[in-house]
């Protein structure tokens, strides 16, 4: 299993430190434990060897001042009376004199022996520490001590180490969730309070738990920031609002006088060109000026409220028709293969608009006898549209670009137009949440987009559109006509 495909509670950073803790502290207590195993383990070994050499150098003494007799006597008194140590003497033919050691080692000093004496039906095995020495007359004596005991200290030793790191890390994996837990219910309000300023409420703010702990004081750095930001955007939006009104108004007024003026220049035909040509500079002010104020609402999330279940079909259906004739009038062919009764969530106007500048723009950058076609089906749970040409197309390095605000190519430079179709097509594209892509055609251009599921749960679909809705007339200036949108609406 790949990380990306863990829990999100188990990708959290606080899991990460929590494991990483619990992974340096079980390894800390692994140095320690080894550590201190084999301080143990030395210095139980130590104490047998002083224990044994001192029943050997006791013994040694004993067969020095007594003889043999007497050593044969005493090492049968300690065998009984000290069970923990094993005795063993032989005399020069290697005959067994006295003790309970099983055997004698081959070399004289110490060594490990091994002994599988029988026990009943099972046979066990027992390992002895030895020391054997050489006495006068080719006697032989050894001293040994079992070290099945110091291996029982060192299995219980590791089999309490293992259980204590092992409790450990359980204790470090709950430990790690609950913070975890804890820390993604933070993030969680945070990440709601993003996901509702950019869906245009700017009012919402992150709410704080009163620790007045490092989220709260992240949490209220940022709704400070979230209320200057709030602040600012009511200001522009009130300059913008200013604007408006302020130059709509002059401008209206001017296109009157010039309506006017057309008037009384019946008679003079170069008057009468001049005041056509300020009365079109006109109207492409105003709907330059319209434009980018409704990309700005667009790109500000406000229009969310608008959102509700709509037929796309109808919507796709409706545009086509419309600008079928405007393709035709052009030397050129639109087809439309729209598969029936597709809904989704989201504005229908804003929708309408964009999917009109995308013809739009086909129809007034393609050459004669270029054919355009639009396309919307169903693919597996998303929908698909596109908006395809066989014309000049757009080169690679510049489709980025056309998005940009009064971006224009260099051939199309000299055909009427503002630059901002492609940017609020842009801005629909990003508030409905849809994947946009421009593809070559080969020839030609084609647009590519994608929309999620439709969230039927969210609203009642709306009634699709009869066959007795208003006639959608274009107009090739770059945007949808407002008549346009109007007529595409219930």
């Amino acid at each position: 299993m790949s990380f990306a495909r863990l829990p999100r509670i188990f990708r959290t950073a606080r899991f990460g430190l929590a494991i990483l803790y619990a992974a340096l502290f079980a390894a800390s207590t692994g140095i320690l434990g080894g550590i201190v195993y084999w301080t143990v383990q030395d210095s139980l070994e130590r104490q047998m060897a002083a224990r044994i050499s001192a029943e050997i150098d006791l013994l040694q003494e004993e067969f020095k001042s007594e003889g043999l007799q007497e050593l044969v006597r005493e090492i049968r008194e300690r065998a009984a009376y000290f069970p923990a140590l094993n005795y063993l003497v032989l005399d020069a033919g290697g005959k067994r004199l006295a003790g309970n050691l099983p055997s004698m080692p081959t070399r004289v000093g110490w060594s490990d022996i091994e002994i599988e004496p029988n026990s009943g039906n099972s046979v066990v095995e027992r390992q002895f520490r030895v020391r054997s020495v050489m006495l006068n007359g080719g006697v032989r004596l050894a001293v040994g001590d079992d070290l099945g005991p110091i291996e029982e200290i060192q299995q219980t030793f590791l089999e309490a180490l293992g259980c204590g790191l092992l409790a450990f890390v359980i204790l470090s994996l709950a430990g790690g969730v609950l913070l975890s837990s804890a820390f993604l219910l933070r993030v969680d309000a945070i990440t709601r309070t993003a996901e509702a300023i950019i869906s245009g409420e700017l009012h919402s703010r992150i709410p704080l738990s009163g620790t007045n702990d490092n989220f709260d004081r992240l949490s209220a750095t940022l709704n400070r920031m979230l209320d200057q930001i709030q602040s600012l955007m009511e200001s522009l939006s009130q300059v913008s609002n200013d604007i408006a009104h302020a130059l709509r108004t002059p401008l209206s007024r001017l296109r009157q006088k010039l309506e006017v003026a057309r008037t009384y220049a019946a008679r003079n035909p170069r008057i009468e060109n001049a005041v056509d040509a300020a009365i079109e500079e006109t109207d492409t002010i105003l709907d330059t000026f319209s434009a980018l104020l409704r990309i700005a609402q667009i790109e500000a999330g406000t229009r969310h409220a608008g959102f509700r279940q709509v037929d796309l079909s109808a919507i796709f259906e409706t545009v086509a028709e419309a600008y079928a004739a405007a393709a035709e009038e052009q030397g050129k062919s639109l087809a439309a293969k729209i598969e029936p009764d597709l809904s989704c969530w989201g504005d229908r106007d804003l929708l309408t608009e964009m999917i009109a500048n995308l013809l739009d723009n086909a129809i007034r950058h393609a050459s004669t006898a270029t054919n355009i076609e639009l396309t919307l089906a169903r693919s597996g749970a998303k929908l698909v549209a596109t908006v395809a040409d066989d014309g000049p197309g757009v080169p690679e390095e510049e489709r980025e670009r056309v998005f940009r605000r009064f971006y224009r190519l260099e051939q199309s430079v000299a055909q009427p137009g503002n630059g901002l179709g492609l940017s609020l097509v842009a801005a629909v594209a990003e508030l409905h949440e849809i994947e946009f892509s421009m593809e070559d055609n080969d020839p030609g251009l084609r647009i590519r987009m994608v929309f999620e599921t439709p969230r039927s749960a969210q609203g009642e679909r709306h009634p699709v559109r009869n066959s007795s809705q208003p006639e959608l007339k274009p107009s090739l200036d770059g945007l949808a006509s407002s008549a346009a949108i109007e007529a595409a609406r219930q």
